[in-house]
């Protein structure tokens, strides 16, 4: 059991250190009240990388499983790319721009994320 802890643990320690291809799995899930209304499950491929010390980035993509309560699953694809910057050795600022594409003739669904995040 030991031998599991200390190889989880140093799988953490590296982790962050390594840039390259990754796999990302999210689901989003929108309830009002305790209605359940829907669901998107990305499926995605990405790659990470920094352009400086200071700078990272990430870019992915794929399918993702669009579940509207009362209607069949939808299969659509999705995206997204963000940038963090470490303006301080305690602050980083983020940002995000997501994709969800739509059939026919609706218009496709964008997002945007901004943020900050302190470390203490």
């Amino acid at each position: 059991m030991k031998k599991l802890a200390l190889i989880i643990a140093s799988v953490f320690t590296v982790a962050p250190a390594m840039a390259g291809p990754y796999v990302n799995v999210e689901s989003n899930a929108s309830y009002t009240g305790s209605d359940y209304t829907n669901s998107t499950t990305d499926f995605h491929v990405g790659y990470e990388g920094d352009v400086s010390d200071t700078v990272n980035y990430y870019v992915q993509g794929g399918p993702a499983i669009v579940a509207v309560d009362g209607t069949d699953n939808d299969t659509q694809l999705s995206g997204k790319a963000g940038l963090g910057i470490d303006a301080t050795d305690n602050l980083n600022i983020y940002g995000e721009i997501s994709l969800l594409t739509t059939e026919g003739d609706a218009d496709n669904a964008w997002g945007s994320k901004l943020g900050a995040k302190y470390n203490f």
